[in-house]
């Protein structure tokens, strides 16, 4: 088999090879090493299968504490509490299954990223297998927009330039050379070494493969990431704390109200069951349904906005971000490089400028013609390279038509990049006989210096360079020349170029940037720009995107390397630009920001930012153009790579952290008067109120009411116009703690009235059922007065939440059957209650929460 280079890649004929290792491995052989070596994929060390999240989820305190209630209403005899119980169990469990393993799936169907398929030679032949059973020893055919599916020693090949920004972070293609054909001669060296997930942009040529898997520069990476260990949500470390404390609280009052109950009345076994009924209204085991479901059902919204949760802890993070860290290529940006700006010198000494817009912009002036024309030159036939492309794009707009393309060319020399002379060249024949056209492009000083400009002209060039770059452009010279015969010389400067001009190159800011940047910023969230362009270029697209550049200064990579950690964090407090800054540079960035007491969160989509991504709070990864490494390390996927989807999440984050702390409120408030009324009457010598089915049946409002109906609350119309939430503070801390209190207070006053009203002209068992009534009632009321922050409960009768509906006809439905169907009412321990009185129990559970409303009335008084 015969390889044959053309300007689409590479083509095979039949034949014999040329050395005996181009032969490639034979299948024998290739399966005998797939079997010793295992696939070439990374490790599954992050992949968690159903039965892992389930242990994780399992483990978690909140579950084991839902967990031990249901054992000990079992314990008790409550078979129904403790079925209802782990019913709850279940369905969670299984809420949390779905959506974790579909993010799981979600993930590994991006996998394909970093273990794309491969054309390898199998037995003399081309064969494209999956990019898992490539082996060492293979020999990969690769042609201009491969990715690198292994690490491979580069053995022929012509004009090989690979992007290598996902592992080393250089924003420019890398040139490669071929090792030799010979196997002794073959040795590994970076100039010669392609690695595994990076992207040929340009050239062709033949790879053998020394490094699969784990044992590849990318496996490596990710291997280093075991050592460091993911931030524990905020939220979680609090809730752990408030459930040890009301556990704790649970056992105190238990044990007291049995020696009280013991001791003043010698009834061991009566102390025995009131405690433990006193324990079952205190056990908080809705905290465990709310901490679970709310966040879960919140990651599968997003999920249908783009973003992929992988860890559902870090959506509330998200909506205590203080510092969002983007990149802006690609996510600031749309990552599409368009041609926006011509330079073109004019005899005697002027010069031509023209700025384009594809959509006004008609013709374009005969002076720039040759400038388009030579860039397309000095590009190849059908690239893959953004700025190739783009010059191909500005010729098919302007010249379609014209005598300037030439597809009938062929392309007979070319001279690559080098470090010396960043600049290109591609020597074409137009008709035999004919001399040689020559074209070049490259960066504007390389180009300066094949032309041997003059001062002025140096000046007139560098004055254009720097007026491109200040908005943001990237630049790019453009010469040509002639040659006569076919003695090609050694080296481009032995070409006479004529200097033709300058293309001034824009990735486009997305459309929705400087929306989404406002936002953030109303929002009390600091958006930090990190990229690896020159600072004129983060300058200019800062300024678009409202970052305000000229107020807050820039932070280049140059100055981080002289900074301490100290002189960092101090600079990082202002700062909003970060230029010139190389991946593993943004950990430093990170652990500043971290050290300040900033919730951070940072994007990015290279093999060297995973360890930045993981040491955030919040790390969040590219889908689309990230690599594998970096996914598994973050905690959050975006799908479309846009920036104005972490607003978006930020935005449920709040949502969620909201909806949360007004279900806390809500539980904490209504088990008040539900431990009050266990713990009341025993005490003061009443009947007994409350028993154990009264308490299970209760439970059967409070855990929907606590999680399905405040998950479906929308957001608060102020949401993104408040600052992050301070995560040092408890969630329950000081004010939203006594109010929540106040509010039980308040709900058991009315009861303990209504047990009183009903005991002077009720029997024990119609006092029980007015009791009960008002309960419920009051649990009702809580519920409508806890749905917002601010608002009052009347204007939330008209904030759409069917869920909340359901819940109240639910609840009123079955208090109607256990207090009018005779058999039920029995079992409860009712007596007939007249209908007027019903009525009365509804009044006194709605009049239960008038104070807290009048002061939520005052308090918007008073902040407007």
């Amino acid at each position: 088999m015969v390889l044959q280079a053309t300007d689409k890649g590479l083509s095979t004929s039949s034949g014999t090879p040329k050395a005996p290792e181009m032969a490639g491995l034979s299948a024998v052989q290739a399966a005998r090493a797939l079997q010793d070596e295992g696939p070439n994929e990374l490790s599954d060390g992050q992949k968690r299968g159903l039965l892992a999240i389930a242990r994780d989820t399992l483990s978690d305190p909140m579950f084991a504490l839902l967990l031990a209630a249901g054992v000990l209403y079992l314990m008790l005899g409550d078979l129904q509490e403790g079925l209802v119980l782990f019913g709850l169990v279940l369905v969670v469990l299984a809420l949390t299954l779905y959506q974790e393993g579909k993010t799981e799936r979600a993930i590994e169907s991006l996998r394909d990223l970093t273990s794309p398929r491969a054309l390898v030679l199998r037995d003399g032949t081309a064969q494209r297998i999956a990019g898992r059973e490539v082996v060492v020893g293979d020999v990969l055919l690769l042609a201009e927009g491969d990715r690198v599916p292994a690490d491979a020693v580069l053995i022929q090949g012509a004009e090989i330039q690979v992007d290598e920004s996902l592992l080393a972070g250089e924003p420019l293609p890398v040139d490669k050379v071929a090792a030799g054909s010979e196997a002794g001669s073959a040795a590994a060296l970076p100039a010669n070494t392609l690695y595994s997930g990076t992207l040929l942009v340009r050239g062709h040529g033949l790879a053998r493969v020394v490094a699969t898997g784990q044992r590849s520069e990318i496996g490596r990476i990710g291997l280093a990431l075991v050592g460091l260990t993911t931030e524990a949500s905020p939220l979680k470390q609090q809730m752990a704390r408030l459930v040890r404390l009301l556990a704790w609280l649970a056992l105190f009052a238990s044990l007291f109200l049995l020696a009280a109950y013991g001791l003043m009345r010698g009834d061991w076994l009566a102390a025995l069951l009131a405690a433990i009924a006193l324990a079952m209204a205190l056990l908080p085991q809705e905290f465990a349904v709310v901490l679970t479901v709310i966040p879960a059902l919140g990651a599968w919204r997003l999920s249908r906005q783009n973003v992929l949760t992988r860890r559902i802890a870090a959506i509330e993070t998200l909506g205590a971000t203080s510092v969002l860290c983007a990149d802006k290529t690609g996510t600031l940006t749309e990552n599409r490089m368009t041609v926006v700006e011509l330079f073109a010198p004019l005899p005697p000494g002027q010069a031509a400028s023209l700025s384009i817009d594809y959509g006004r912009t008609t013709e374009l002036p005969e002076c720039f013609h040759a400038l388009v024309e030579y860039s397309i030159l000095a590009s190849v036939t059908d690239p893959f390279d953004p700025m190739e492309k783009a010059f191909h794009r500005l010729g098919q707009h302007f010249l379609q038509d014209t005598e300037h393309l030439h597809r009938d060319w062929t392309l007979m020399q070319t001279y690559g990049l080098t470090p010396e002379l960043r600049a290109m060249s591609h020597v074409w024949q137009a008709r035999v006989g004919d001399a040689h056209v020559v074209a070049a492009k490259g960066a504007p000083e390389a180009i300066v210096d094949l032309c041997h400009l003059d001062s002025g002209a140096q000046a007139r060039v560098a004055k254009a360079v720097e007026s491109m770059a200040a908005k943001g452009l990237r630049v790019l010279g453009v010469a040509s020349a002639s040659f006569e015969g076919q003695d090609w010389p050694a080296i481009e400067h032995d070409f006479d170029f004529e200097f033709i001009g300058l293309l001034g190159l824009a990735d486009p800011l997305r459309a929705e940037i400087p929306k989404a940047v406002t936002e953030a910023h109303g929002a009390g969230i600091r958006v930090v720009m990190i990229t690896g362009d020159y600072p004129a270029t983060a300058l200019a697209i800062a300024a678009q995107a409202g970052l305000q550049p000229e107020v807050h200064g820039i932070l280049t990579g140059d100055e981080l390397t002289h900074l301490t950690d100290a002189e960092l964090q101090q600079r990082m407090a202002s700062v909003r630009i970060c230029a010139r800054i190389a991946p593993t540079q943004k950990l430093r960035i990170v652990q500043a920001l971290k050290s300040a007491g900033e919730v951070v969160a940072m994007t990015g989509d290279g093999v060297n930012d995973a360890p930045a991504l993981k040491a955030a709070h919040v790390g969040v990864a590219m889908g689309g153009r990230g690599t594998d490494v970096a996914r598994e390390a973050a905690s959050i996927v975006l799908l479309d790579d846009n920036f104005a989807s972490i607003v978006g999440a930020v935005r449920l984050g709040r949502r969620i952290f909201d909806n949360l702390r007004k279900s806390m409120s809500y539980i904490l408030a209504v088990h008040v008067p539900i431990a009050g009324m266990a713990l009341l009457p025993v005490l003061l010598g009443w009947p007994t109120v409350l028993f154990p089915l009264h308490i299970a049946f209760l439970e059967l409002v409070i855990d929907p009411a606590c999680s399905m109906v405040f998950e479906n609350e929308p957001a608060e119309s102020d949401v993104m116009q408040r600052p992050p939430r301070d995560v040092t503070r408890p969630l329950f801390g000081g004010m939203a703690l006594g109010l929540a209190l106040a509010q039980g207070l308040g709900a058991l006053a009315v009861v303990l009235a209504a047990t009183v009203w009903g005991a002077g002209q009720l029997t024990e068992g119609g006092m029980r059922a007015l009791a009960f009534a008002v309960l419920v009632f009051t649990n009702l009321a809580l519920i409508f007065s806890n749905r917002s922050r601010a608002g009052s409960l009347w204007s939330s009768l008209w904030v759409p939440n069917h869920t909340l509906w359901l819940v109240v006809t639910a609840a009123l439905g079955l208090l109607a059957l256990v207090l009018y169907v005779p058999w039920l009412a029995g079992l409860f321990l009712f007596d007939h209650l007249p209908l007027a009185w019903l009525a009365g129990a509804a009044g006194l559970g709605l009049g239960s929460v008038l104070w807290f409303e009048l002061l939520k009335a005052t308090r918007s008084k008073m902040a407007s």
